[in-house]
């Protein structure tokens, strides 16, 4: 089970409810604009600060939480699971958690709601490919963040 030794910053992009996809200079923080998507996220969804995932952007964070996070707002995150997840061929994994000082927990209703919108999110682009694999737990969430830090 993670500790809070485990968390890490994650800075929100886009909102819970919201079908508007943010663009943010992952170094500066600075907003680069907006578009609207074909699926509203179902969670907070932003990234780990001072990390570099496989796409060459920072590692992709979905906030399983009920709380009202804002774009811009950066947070104190416990990583739960990977999930595997290529876009258009490159690696895109996504990292599922909640906020520090919260039940280590993620339901399966909230899993499957995550799948069901990643695989519809871009379904207005031509030509998008989306392919999502294995769930893996806390530890190789982990891992991945340790081998994504910078």
């Amino acid at each position: 089970m993670p500790g809070s030794d485990d968390s890490l910053k994650v800075f929100i992009e886009n909102t819970s409810g919201s079908s508007t996809k943010n663009t943010y200079d992952e170094r500066t923080l600075e907003h680069l604009g907006s578009r609207q998507v074909a699926s509203p996220y179902p969670y907070p969804y932003g990234f780990a600060l001072n990390t570099l995932g496989g796409d060459g952007d920072c590692v992709d964070c979905f906030v399983v939480t009920d709380k009202a996070l804002q774009s811009g707002d950066i947070v104190d995150y416990i990583p739960l699971h990977l999930l595997e997840q290529v876009e258009d061929g490159e690696v895109d994994h996504k990292v599922l958690g909640v906020l520090a000082g919260t039940p280590n927990i993620i339901d399966k209703h909230a899993l499957e709601t995550i799948r069901s919108f990643i695989m519809s999110v871009f379904s207005d682009v031509p030509g998008k490919q989306m392919q999502l694999g294995k769930l893996h737990g806390a530890s190789e969430a982990l891992r991945y963040i340790r081998e994504c830090r910078v």
